[in-house]
This record gives structure tokens, sequence and C-alpha cells, in this order.
């Protein structure tokens, strides 16, 4: 999966990454999926020997326009995991707290403790790409963003934690036609507000400000990985894979136990 990853360094032009590539798919979609289920069992036993064995921690960041799925790679690709090391945590609108302490503040509170797993369903790269499109701050403080966020993710890799930073990368009409079955769907429709149709307005405003975090927060204790994801069943085998080819490099193993344990009836 090494090939989808930013180098540190590279310039990034979205326009020449295909949202429908499945290059990398072990087989056509029947055969992906059945992997990806295979992906999903291995990862619930690696979830619980990195909680058992207490020594690491990972960090999965999910980012992408609107509709790119990043609730349904969560679901998907979580599926098996148990709940005691696992957390999700999606970024809203900041609070009136959260604004008056630095952008970052809220999202260190976040972060994986030893043996856990903690996806951030959208991130601190909320404050270089909504704030960037809207004006909410101005270019001088939200240029600066870059090197916090980078020099804040060295921190914590050097403390520990291992970062995959996934950006779901789909295309203009496959956001159409997902907006328009969340509007056609009446199980999906609680998902649609006024304001995507708003935003998807805004796309090349947020093509560029995704182009230019991808290519200044990409380093090498923290590279991004470009998803192509018009293809669900593409997307998460995608981040299945590369999740359990991380917890695997680890080379964990389960703890000792107690002497004498084997006495014991």
């Amino acid at each position: 999966m090494k090939k989808l990853q930013v180098k540190p360094g590279d310039k990034v032009d979205l326009r020449k990454f295909d949202p429908d590539d499945t290059s990398l798919a072990p087989g056509d979609k029947e055969e992906t999926t059945a992997k990806s289920g295979k992906l999903c069992v291995k990862l619930a036993d690696l979830q619980e020997l990195l909680f058992a064995e207490h020594k690491h921690k990972l960090l999965i960041v999910l980012q992408g326009m609107d509709t790119s799925g990043k609730d349904g790679t969560v679901r998907h690709v979580m599926q098996g995991v148990s709940p005691q090391s696992v957390r999700a945590v999606s970024y809203k609108k900041p609070t009136q707290p959260e604004l008056e302490h630095d952008f970052l503040w809220r999202i260190h509170a976040q972060v994986p403790a030893i043996g856990e797993i903690v996806i951030f369903n959208r991130s601190h790269y909320e404050d270089v790409l909504v704030v960037r499109v809207h004006g909410l701050v101005p270019e001088k403080i939200w240029r600066k963003r870059y090197g916090q966020i980078n020099d804040f993710e060295k921190m914590l890799s050097e403390t520990g934690t291992t970062i995959l930073k996934f950006f779901l990368h789909i295309s203009k009409d496959e956001q159409r036609e997902r907006l328009q079955a969340r509007i056609d769907d009446p199980t999906k429709r609680w998902k649609f507000q006024h304001g995507d149709i708003d935003e998807r307005k805004l796309w090349d405003d947020y093509q560029k400000a995704y182009a230019d975090a991808l290519e200044k927060t990409s380093t090498d204790w923290a590279p991004w990985t470009i998803v192509p994801a018009d293809k669900k069943w593409y997307r998460n085998y995608v981040v299945a894979k590369t999740v359990v080819d991380t917890l695997e490099g680890f080379g964990m193993e389960y703890p000792q136990p107690e002497l004498g344990v084997k006495k014991i009836v």
C-alpha cells in the first residue's frame, strides 16, 4: 500500500489521482470483499494482542469530502473489534470552551493511550480545511498550522504513537450520487443537510486546500495515504490492509503468565 502514500516533499495534484482506481485489489469486488472480511477478523485478533501486550498506541485519522465514507470505513473495518480498547472520535464544530484554547487542545485530549486504537473521524486537519475555505481565521494563522500540526504529530510519534492518515478521495460525480441517495432513501435522509449543497459549491476550493494539507503534512513519522474511495469495497480493503500490516509490523507477543500458573487446576 506504500504506492498510495504521499512521500514527504512531493507535490500533490489531486487531479492526477483516480478516485475510481482499484489496481491494488486482490481480485474483483466479490474476492476483495471476502479478503476484507478476513482482514477484519485478523484485525480483531491483533487489537486484542495490542491491548494485552500494552506497549503500542495507534492513531488512525480519516479525512475526506462529505460522503467520502468516513463513517462507513469505521463501521466496516472496525466491525469485529472490542470497544474495550478502541475508540472512534468524531469532531464537530468547536464549542466555545474549545475555541478559547489553541486548536490542538481538544485533539490532544483524545489521542490513544498505551494499548489503544483511536480513530479520528475528521480531525485537527479541519483547522486547515474548513477554516481556510470559509475564511474563519486569517491566512497568516492557518498557514502556521501546517508546521504546528507536524510538530504535534512528531511529538506523538516520539512518545510511542503510530499515526496512519487516510484521505478518502472521491470524485465530484460520486459525491453527487451519494448525496442524491441520501435524499431518495428514507433511512438515509436524516444524514442530508442543506448545508451539504453549499459545501459542494466549494468543491474546487476544498480540493486545493486538501492538496496543500497532504503536501505540507505528509511526513516520515505521519505519512498520508490517498485512498481511491469511489468504490466502497476497495476503500475498505485499502484501509483494512494498511491497518493490519501496521499492527503486524509491531511484532507483538502476549505477555508471559505469572509463575506457577500451569499448576493451577
